[in-house]
């Protein structure tokens, strides 16, 4: 149903859906840690590609490092 300005109503239902999706918040994944944990995987892969050239060993490390980290920030 829409208004005299062709908008759409707010039913009941809209009500409903705002108190469930806030009553869930509890559930949902922190996400300014995923950001601070994805910019710091992102900071040691940079690392690890800046290091190639001086020692493959070392690059090799950080790089598995970032990757584990990666693994880590989408379980938070």
């Amino acid at each position: 149903m829409k208004n005299s300005k062709g908008e759409d109503y707010i039913t009941m239902e809209d009500f409903d859906n705002i108190k469930k999706d806030r009553d869930n918040l509890k559930y949902m994944p922190d996400q300014k840690l995923h950001q601070q944990i994805s910019f710091i995987k992102s900071g040691i892969r940079i690392l690890g590609y800046a290091i190639i050239p001086f020692s493959l060993v070392w690059a090799t490390i950080f790089l598995i490092l970032s990757e584990i980290i990666g693994i880590i920030e989408e379980l938070v």
